[in-house]
């Protein structure tokens, strides 16, 4: 509930206090002392310096409530009733014993001098508004991009695995300005179109408005007289670097691997991105893949496929096997010869599969021409297109 989130942690906080003002503190003089203390605080004029990261938040924080008029009326409304007892211990769902109010009255109908009720005041003041979590989603942590990057290996490789060597050219820091974006040397002071929220409240042309990032610092809150030379102020560059990425035993044309780690830089000391390193696999003189298993095309001659024999054929990157082929093996036979094949990702291998083609001489010598006429005739009361027309 809105009291309850009030009572457990915002009634404890003094705006004016953290800003360093007293409570009649002109717009101007809050206004000053809030651009001084968010830039002597701004993460990126402290890098790794934790403590003023959470006072620039408070700071920030604290100046969304009381540079605008209408929280800072509401709020100083607040401090008051606090003052008098109006939310002492006897608050909660009876209503509070100061002043003869009920804080439900209270929540619900809007009894303050400002029109708005507490209910408003609590969703205005203590409701996380737009403008405080954008400052702080500014100076979050972000993680970097994810970078893809494409490398090519032999076949030979991709089933033993290798290590490649892989240039990046990624998304970085400005390594002249560190990321300000500001000249070297050059101070920097609070963006005066959205006067340090690092975002633009834009409209729909509806009843509803939108909050876009500022154009003029582009989120970073702070702005330079002068642009980094380099960046022209985007705070944003380039960085080439090589890195060594290992391709896995076993890896298929096409597959994607993932690097962790090796991506984008981070922003505010958010972790970098992932690489993505898409594999092409060239193609092998003698061998095929399908799957895990291996292919291999075996050409044999008539005589063997038809009276059977021994047959000698290369395994990838081992010794050779034997292939026994029985009399009257047909053309398109497929022999599995076990463990032959791609390792897997468990260790294991799978087969090789070797595929018998009888070829056909293109020409013929005498004596073979005779021995094959001789065949003819033998077999010539043996049809063998016979069922085609029965």
């Amino acid at each position: 509930m809105a009291d309850e989130g009030f009572r457990n942690d915002w009634a404890t906080k003094d705006f004016y206090k953290v800003l360093g003002v007293a409570q009649d503190a002109s717009a101007a003089d809050v206004k000053k002392a809030y651009r001084k203390l968010a830039r002597e605080n701004h993460p990126d004029s402290n890098p790794g310096d934790d403590a003023k990261h959470e006072k620039f938040k408070a700071v920030a924080e604290a100046y969304d409530v009381v540079g605008d008029e209408v929280k800072r009326a509401k709020y100083d409304e607040f401090r008051a009733l606090q003052s008098r007892g109006g939310f002492g211990a006897g608050m909660g769902g009876g209503g509070f014993s100061g002043g003869g109010f009920n804080l439900d009255d209270l929540l619900r109908d809007g009894n303050v001098r400002s029109g708005g009720g507490l209910g408003d005041m609590f969703g205005d003041l203590f409701g996380g508004g737009a403008r405080s979590r954008t400052q702080q989603q500014a100076s979050r942590p972000r993680r970097g991009a994810d970078v893809e990057s494409t490398a090519t290996i032999g076949f030979t490789e991709a089933l033993e695995g290798v290590t490649v060597s892989l240039r990046l050219t990624t998304d970085a820091a400005c390594p002249t300005c560190q990321g300000t974006g500001g000249k070297p040397g050059t101070r920097p002071h609070i963006c005066p179109e959205c006067e340090g929220a690092g975002f633009v409240v834009a409209g729909t042309g509806g009843a509803f408005s939108i909050n876009e990032t500022c154009p003029a610092c582009g989120g970073r809150q702070l702005v330079y007289d002068e642009a980094c030379p380099t960046c022209h102020g985007s705070g944003r560059g380039t960085s080439a670097r090589a890195i060594q990425a290992r391709i896995p035993a076993g890896v298929k044309d096409g597959a994607k691997i993932r690097i962790k780690g090796k991506g984008g830089a981070g922003d505010n000391g958010g972790p970098a991105g992932d690489l993505f390193v898409t594999v092409k696999v060239t193609p092998h003189r003698v061998f095929g893949r399908k799957g895990d298993n291996l292919t291999l095309d075996v050409p044999v001659s008539f005589d063997e496929a038809a009276l059977g024999g021994e047959v000698r054929i290369p395994t990838l990157g081992g010794s050779p096997v034997t292939l026994k082929l029985p009399a009257g093996t047909p053309n398109g036979r497929t022999f599995r010869v076990r463990g032959k094949g791609a390792t897997r990702r468990d260790g294991t291998k799978g087969d090789l599969l070797a595929t018998i083609e009888v070829q056909v001489p293109a020409n013929l010598d005498p004596t073979a021409k005779e021995a094959l006429e001789a065949y003819r005739t033998a077999t010539a009361g043996k049809p063998l297109r016979e069922g085609l027309f029965s």
